[in-house]
């Protein structure tokens, strides 16, 4: 399906990245993985096999993340899934807290484009997807920064969408609900560490929204990621696809 082509993904070394990455090889790609833990990214791109090469930086870092870019060369798929989030009060956020998250979660994905999308245009074609959240589609308590960085995520979506719409890049947004990855499972540390609740009940009002009742599982992102790179998608652009069992609808 994507023999040939040239996939980056940021925040490639865990989690929802590495399972993107996983199955984008697996449909025919060579996958580049960008992150900040050498470490992972090692063991990430062994997990893959030859078809992965991976480059530290911090997305955050614009010159850091141009230079890494230049060394994966040009690209057919760009997968922005590097993001942060953390828990805090409207009322004690402050400004460095709201920076923060949108350099995290808004400018990685935006300063990634600018380096490959030139690539993408002059060629006609690409397909560009932006890890959002179901923080994007909707308001969680404590967590307000978050939710307006993953906000501004889709809102660039569909512009860049709309812009591109005549060159044969496609961008989307997957918005998925709280996965099953090891950032799950940090939250609910902190949230027994803070509340003495047992992890099942930590889970349980994790997932109250969720008529599934269940944690999202990576390989069900990936799933999705892949079609909107397949070269059937064409006619899909501007989305924010919920991967959340019905949480938003």
């Amino acid at each position: 399906m994507l023999d040939g082509q040239k996939a980056v993904v940021t925040g490639g070394g865990r989690g929802i990245g590495l399972a993107v990455a996983q199955v984008l090889a697996g449909a025919g790609a060579s996958v580049f993985l960008v992150g900040r833990d050498v470490g992972r990214l090692e063991q990430a791109a062994a997990s893959i096999g030859a078809a992965a090469r991976w480059g530290a930086a911090d997305v955050t870092d614009a010159a850091a993340l141009a230079n890494v870019l230049a060394q994966a060369g040009p690209a057919d798929i760009l997968i922005n899934n590097a993001g942060g989030v953390d828990s805090k009060p409207v009322k004690r956020l402050t400004t460095e807290d709201m920076r923060r998250s949108l350099d995290q979660n808004l400018m990685g994905a935006f300063h990634a484009g600018q380096v490959l999308l030139p690539g993408m245009v002059e060629r006609g074609y690409g397909r560009i997807v932006n890890i959002a959240s179901t923080a994007g589609q909707k308001g969680y308590a404590y967590a307000a920064h978050y939710c307006a960085s993953k906000h501004a995520l889709i809102g660039l979506t569909r512009a860049m969408a709309v812009e591109l719409a005549r060159t044969g890049v496609t961008v989307n947004a997957v918005c998925p609900g709280y996965v099953a990855t090891d950032l799950l499972e940090s939250s609910l540390d902190n949230i027994q560490a803070k509340t003495g609740l047992s992890r099942e009940d930590a889970l349980a009002g994790i997932l109250t929204g969720n008529p599934q009742g269940r944690p999202v599982q990576a390989q069900e992102v990936a799933a999705a990621v892949l079609w909107l790179c397949s070269p059937g998608s064409g006619a899909v652009t501007g989305q924010s696809i919920g991967i959340s069992g019905g949480e938003v609808t």
